[in-house]
């Protein structure tokens, strides 16, 4: 009887043991289906275990899309991509640039087989480039149901070949908040992305191309907001971690927060940084301002349609309007969310069909979590 105990204990702990390795070891899933398919990566440990469990999990398409993304960027622009320049500015960033995201990168490195380098010069590609993109958050009673919902267009060159690449990666880290990041694959930056907190990030770049060279000697926004998701349990200190950045090159941002259920618009151009909130006679775009409601469009129409809408915003509006306001040409990926819910709707570009031309994939956050 004792013998059978102790084999029983035993194999207790091998199905104990073999569990938590296959929690560590992350796995890979998706959303969609078809041709809308997007892999989902969910990573959990320290950020060096989720850099080397990313890694591995979306090494094949990751190499494809950093090797190409660097060759097409520096066919293009041979002096301001060349390999010198790209390392000038990923060491003008990495002082200021989170340990954690620095370890992540190690670990990914080792997991794609990509050589750290080349996936550091992948990492300053944005530091050196241009955006241009638009954001838009309402709550309250702006909204159907008193829910924060967020829109981020990402508009940037469908020529590079991005957004054939998706990837949606969430993170559980070991300390700090879950997170996710809706990007590309083997690109660890957060172009935007919401917490288990319900903090969500938009980005609008402002830095024409005129500005370049420009300076560098500080963190750039696709490593600052990773660092905020880890930390930031609320608005106030989604704030303080901008306010207390070293940021570069001039920026929008709209940052939400969907427990709280408010958000705030930021004009982020470094040194400077000036936030409004809702219905602000002061925010640039008064008068065409509203409670419960804050946006960045750079002109593109958007005041007319939230209008007509307001006070019944929900996703389905939100999709709809985000849809009527990219730079068309360029728009490589939309997101709508509902922060409040910890959920949203994501649609890449594929090929040279834009986001705003096709459909809109749902995820939930929770499903990640338990």
């Amino acid at each position: 009887m004792r013998r059978c105990f102790l084999v029983l204990i035993v194999l207790a702990l091998a199905c104990f043991t073999r569990a938590g390795h296959l929690q560590a070891e992350g796995y890979r899933t998706s959303i969609g289906t078809g041709a809308d398919r997007i892999p989902v990566i969910v990573v959990s440990g320290t950020p060096y275990e989720m850099g080397l469990q990313q890694g591995k999990l979306i090494r094949e398409e990751a190499t494809q899309m950093i090797n190409s993304l660097l060759q097409k960027v520096q066919t293009a622009g041979p002096e301001r991509a060349s390999d010198a320049h790209l390392d000038a500015a990923w060491n003008a960033i990495a002082p200021h640039t989170d340990v954690r995201f620095k370890e992540e990168l190690r670990g990914f490195a080792e997991g794609t087989g990509l050589p750290l380098k080349t996936l550091q010069r992948a990492h300053a590609l944005p530091v050196v480039m241009d955006y241009s993109c638009s954001g838009i958050a309402a709550w309250g009673a702006a909204t159907k149901d008193g829910h924060l919902y967020q829109t981020r267009n990402l508009d940037w060159t469908m020529e590079l070949g991005a957004q054939d690449f998706p990837c949606i990666t969430v993170y559980i880290p070991k300390q700090g908040i879950p997170h996710v990041n809706i990007t590309f694959a083997g690109f660890l930056g957060a172009n935007t992305g919401i917490n288990a907190k319900g903090i969500v990030l938009s980005e609008m770049g402002d830095s024409p191309g005129k500005d370049y060279p420009f300076d560098m000697n500080g963190v750039h926004f696709t490593t600052l907001f990773r660092q905020v998701m880890y930390d930031a349990n609320n608005l106030d200190e989604a704030i303080d971690l901008f306010k207390q950045a070293k940021r570069i090159k001039k920026y929008h941002y709209v940052v939400g927060d969907g427990t709280s259920r408010q958000a705030v618009k930021m004009l982020a151009h470094a040194p400077d940084l000036v936030i409004w909130r809702d219905n602000d006679p002061a925010d640039e775009l008064a008068p065409a301002v509203m409670k419960n409601l804050v946006y960045q469009d750079e002109g593109r129409g958007a005041f007319q349609p939230l209008q007509k809408v307001y006070g019944k915003i929900g996703a389905e509006e939100m999709r709809d309007i985000a849809c009527q306001i990219p730079i068309k040409g360029g728009n490589i990926l939309d997101v709508v969310y509902d922060a409040t819910a910890l959920e949203f709707w994501v649609s890449y570009a594929e090929k040279q069909e834009e986001a705003y031309q096709r459909p809109f994939v749902h995820f939930k956050l929770k499903d990640y979590l338990k």
